[in-house]
């Protein structure tokens, strides 16, 4: 593992290289480390900046991975939330600056791509031992039984309170730790590295377990039991290895189903969040929420009410149909689809989406799984959360989706200029 830190490089790329593992060892912690280095990241890159290595900065690719950003930019416009509409605009200024920064910095992503991502994969293994630590010292402090370890009191947001990070949030990133080293694991033969990795994924699916993100969950399993052999495996293989993941599938599932606590938060949960609402319920379900997020979207339906005027907006109609806790939380949508419906209308949910297809487009393109299984995860948790205006979610998506599609072969369809005779 001490070849991590080791890099047969310029010095210039060595800083950079040292700058991206202490930016990914920051994201499952507090947003002022990530933020800290980014800036420090961009620092370097700005005193090295050298014209002859600068990447080609107007092309699709960029659009496609700054877009979010512009419609949000374009959506301020006629927003009647200047002061929300400033805020959310600061938030995400992160999706603007981190493509720019891949494009002016020399340093080969493609080269360290693999020993960036294990450095990652090994980071969320050790954050979830601590989390594993501190609650085994909190039942021990209080004389409890072991076997509370897997009840609702460190299951979910309980579990990954220690280091502040929503539950599902976390998951996402150890969603793609977890793909990673499956994917060393059916590559490497050294068999004490082997090992290590099997160690490895074999806490990160506990901790996916523990986390109970049922978004990513689903991400992960329909990853598992069919991206990885369609993008990797052919033949017997292939079929060896599906019936090997659908075994371990199935048994996971029945272990999640034999746990009271994980029963409640995998099944009953979602039963009653796509349930509709009843008179006389203490909590609102999301398809509750979502209802009155699509009675608001008919009003105004091409651009929407403009960015930053979603809590308003929500907070106000949630106590007019009696989704009094909803109001009193003051939630959000809860569903990237429909926030970017709210905000900026057809137009913003169409480049978001338009956004998300360009990197699977690029994924199957150029067969790259690690890409895929991103924006999957994506994909997926748009469905439950408003990824796009935490800032979490908002670095994980800038982020990873810069690097990865930085990082894999050239992409074919980056604007070219034309040939002059």
């Amino acid at each position: 593992m001490s070849g991590l830190f080791k890099v047969n490089d310029t010095l210039t790329n060595k800083i950079s290289y040292y700058h991206l593992m202490l930016l990914m060892a920051s994201l499952p912690f507090d947003k002022f480390y990530s933020h800290l280095i980014l800036i420090s990241y961009g620092i370097h890159t700005l005193i090295h900046l050298s014209k002859k290595n600068i990447k080609p900065v107007f092309n699709l690719r960029m659009l496609a991975l700054q877009s979010v950003f512009i419609i949000t930019l374009l959506a301020a416009i006629y927003s009647s939330d200047s002061k929300g509409a400033l805020d959310e605009i600061g938030r995400k200024a992160v999706i603007l600056v981190i493509p720019i920064l891949f494009c002016l910095n020399p340093f080969d992503l493609k080269k360290y791509r693999d020993k960036l991502l294990l450095f990652f994969a090994l980071v969320c293994t050790t954050t979830l031992l601590y989390l594993y630590i501190d609650a085994l010292v909190t039942i021990r402090h209080f004389k409890l039984p072991y076997s509370m370890l897997f009840s609702g009191y460190f299951a979910n947001h309980n579990f990954s309170e220690p280091i502040g990070m929503h539950a599902t949030f976390f998951s996402m990133q150890i969603g793609l730790a977890l793909v990673f080293l499956l994917l060393l694991l059916l590559q490497e033969k050294v068999f004490y590295k082997r090992l290590l990795y099997l160690a490895c994924a074999v806490i990160l699916t506990c901790g996916m377990v523990q986390l109970s993100s049922k978004s990513v969950f689903i991400a992960l399993f329909l990853a598992v039991n069919f991206a990885v052999p369609y993008f990797l495996l052919q033949g017997v293989k292939r079929r060896r290895y599906i019936m090997m993941a659908a075994s371990l599938s199935v048994l996971l599932a029945a272990g999640i189903l034999s746990s009271a606590a994980f029963r409640e938060r995998y099944v009953t949960e979602l039963a009653t969040d796509l349930s509709p609402a009843k008179p006389g319920e203490s909590l609102d379900s999301r398809l509750a929420r979502w209802n009155v997020i699509v009675k608001l979207v008919e009003k105004k339906p091409v651009a929407g009410y403009g960015t930053g005027t979603e809590l308003g907006l929500l907070h106000d109609n949630f106590f007019t149909n009696r989704l009094y806790n909803s109001f009193l939380h003051n939630l959000n949508a809860h569903n990237q689809y429909l926030s970017f419906l709210l905000k900026s209308g057809v137009i913003g949910l169409l480049v978001y989406l338009g956004a998300l297809a360009f990197g699977l487009n690029v994924s199957f393109q150029q067969k790259d799984l690690l890409l895929f299984v991103f924006m999957l995860i994506i994909t997926c948790v748009s469905f439950s959360e408003n990824l796009l205006d935490v800032d979490k979610g908002i670095f994980y998506y800038a982020f990873f989706y810069s690097f990865f599609i930085f990082s894999t072969a050239d992409v074919s369809t980056d604007i070219k200029p034309e040939k002059t005779t």
